[in-house]
């Protein structure tokens, strides 16, 4: 959730189409938010386009562990995948990644 509010421009996205984003269930992911709100990480705002709806928001606390995070994961890939490959083989594993990435779009 953290990830996809942080690449979100804006950092914020409708409740149902976060939801729909990280493939939760309405109930695993209303769960799921009201833990993130409660320590701070996401917080809950109107959607101006829609009394109805709700629009999850990144705090600062939540950008901060996102951070951490990514950071943590970007020393993990370096350590136990790109770390062990030649050259030559990180430039094959990035034109595979790219391809897949790019195959649903």
């Amino acid at each position: 959730m953290l990830l996809r509010l942080g690449r979100t421009p804006g950092h914020r996205l409708r409740m149902t189409d976060l939801a729909e984003a990280v493939s939760f269930s309405s109930g695993g992911f209303t769960r799921l938010a009201d833990r993130m709100a409660k320590e701070g990480l996401i917080r809950r705002d109107p959607d101006p386009a829609d009394r109805r709806a709700a629009l999850a928001a990144l705090t600062d606390k939540g950008a901060e562990a996102l951070d951490r995070a990514l950071t943590a994961q970007v020393r993990h890939l370096r350590s136990h995948v790109t770390g062990p490959l030649s050259s030559e083989d990180r430039r094959h594993l990035e034109r595979i990644l790219r391809t897949l990435c790019y195959a649903n779009e």
